[in-house]
């Protein structure tokens, strides 16, 4: 079905994200694309002129469209094309004069036909304020000159912080050099039957922008199983330029960091610190949103994080390093894992109590040191007889003299074993030559057989 409205033709159709650009006179061209995007899904048959004179009211009801860009007596005009400026009040005929900024000098390859200026290819050099003259010098008529681009199909993205609201923020992908305004809002696309009976122009509402955060809107009241889609339009004094986003909550739910973060040392416990924070203002208090958290910590003087997850509001580092101090940051992602993970939160510090073992160790150290710098080295020899009695001491020698002797003891039988397979061996080999002399004499005695004819 096509729909044509101001001059504009839209056709139907399912897109993911559409884009487009049109020049005319400012804000009639936005509101053209925006009612082509209005009716662009429209399932609707047989209502076509009515849904047109619906999302009209509405777009004229919702919107505030001013007519005019600037004072009176300004020209927008695209750059490098040929400009021609209008000298209103100009006989027909007569001989008029051309000044720039009150100078006689024009840009290089103006010309002057029938009383109008032409500019040529005109630059951003050309601007300023005209003015045209009689005969007598005496001024007729005064215009400024603005040149400019069309707009470009601005970039736009949106986020969620809960279930409730989601918010769309956007750039400008060209700059125009002429002033600029958007055209926001939004349409929602899946509707229950009754919603469809009782809204069928297809639920189609303002995205609020706030005047304290510039490129950005809100739609309110948001719901989670819905699908959206956003047109963001920009337009100057040459045309518009528009952007067309589905939005689902599932995909851009993004969380805001949580709150609150406190690290404490667990007394006793010198691995250990006790990390607690709170769930994000924005988020919503009910039981069926949950969030699930990410912590990474480390010590101040290393580079890389630990990273551990949990359901819980509150968690206990095990591995710290006792006596460093540990920078800990904690994040949230939506509990069934839709969406992103929200950003981290401001850092907070702490100190794992020190070992009282090692503490113990150290102030005797410290104690001895000091002691025995504030007090004299005595000269004179020690009169108590030196105890070499230790027990610690006489184990020592114990184990060390038994440690010795099993060392001998194994060299011994090693150097046995080995003269006793050398002794066997030389026995071996003297028996050897004794057998066949003995079989070599028992051969010659045997008697010798005759053999007769």
């Amino acid at each position: 079905m096509a729909i044509a409205h101001a001059g504009y033709k839209c056709e139907s159709g399912t897109v993911r994200s559409r884009m487009g650009q049109s020049n005319g006179i400012g804000y009639r061209d936005a509101v053209a694309d925006t009612l082509c995007f209005h009716q662009m899904h429209s399932h609707i048959r047989g209502l076509g002129r009515v849904m047109v004179f619906l999302a009209a009211a509405l777009a004229s009801a919702s919107l505030t469209i001013p007519e005019g860009w600037g004072e009176e007596g300004v020209q927008y005009s695209q750059l490098g094309t040929d400009v021609t400026l209008s000298c209103i009040g100009a006989r027909t005929g007569s001989t008029v004069q051309w000044r720039r900024d009150g100078a006689m000098a024009l840009p290089e390859g103006s010309a002057i036909h029938q009383d109008a200026l032409v500019l040529p290819r005109a630059s951003l050099a050309a601007a300023g304020t005209y003015s045209c003259h009689d005969e007598d010098g005496s001024l007729l008529h005064t215009v400024s000159l603005q040149l400019g681009h069309l707009p470009g199909v601005p970039f736009v993205s949106c986020r969620a912080s809960d279930y409730e609201n989601f918010s769309c923020s956007w750039t400008s992908s060209l700059e125009t050099f002429l002033p600029t305004r958007y055209i926001t809002t939004y349409r929602k696309k899946s509707l229950t039957g009754e919603e469809k009976r009782r809204n069928k122009s297809g639920h189609v509402g303002p995205c609020l922008q706030d005047p304290a955060r510039t490129g950005t809107c809100t739609v309110h009241r948001s719901e989670f199983w819905s699908s959206y889609r956003l047109n963001i339009t920009e337009v100057n004094p040459l045309g518009s330029s528009f952007r067309l986003l589905d939005v689902t909550m599932q995909a851009i739910i993004k969380p805001d960091p949580p709150e609150g973060l406190v690290v404490e040392p667990v007394p006793l416990a010198p691995r250990r610190l006790h990390v607690s924070w709170k769930y994000p203002a924005s988020w919503p208090k009910e039981p069926h949103f949950q969030l699930r958290f990410r912590l990474q910590y480390r010590p101040v003087i290393h580079r890389s994080w630990s990273v551990v997850e949990t359901v819980n509001l509150s968690e206990v580092i095990t591995d710290a390093f006792a006596g460093l101090e540990h920078v800990v940051q904690v994040s949230a992602k939506d509990f069934l894992d839709a969406g992103n993970w929200s950003e981290w939160s401001a850092e907070a510090r702490a100190t794992p109590v020190r070992d009282p073992a090692t503490m113990v160790s150290e102030e005797t150290t410290t104690d001895v040191s000091l002691g025995s710098l504030a007090e004299e080295p005595s000269q004179a020899p020690n009169p108590e007889p030196i105890n070499r009695n230790d027990p610690l001491e006489n184990t020592a020698i114990l184990v060390s003299l038994g440690i010795f002797a099993f060392f001998v003891l194994a060299a011994v039988l090693v150097i046995a074993i080995l003269i006793w397979l050398r002794v066997r061996k030389h026995s071996k080999d003297e028996t050897k030559p004794h057998n066949f002399l003995v079989a070599a004499t028992h051969l010659k005695a045997l008697p010798r057989t005759q053999i007769l004819p």
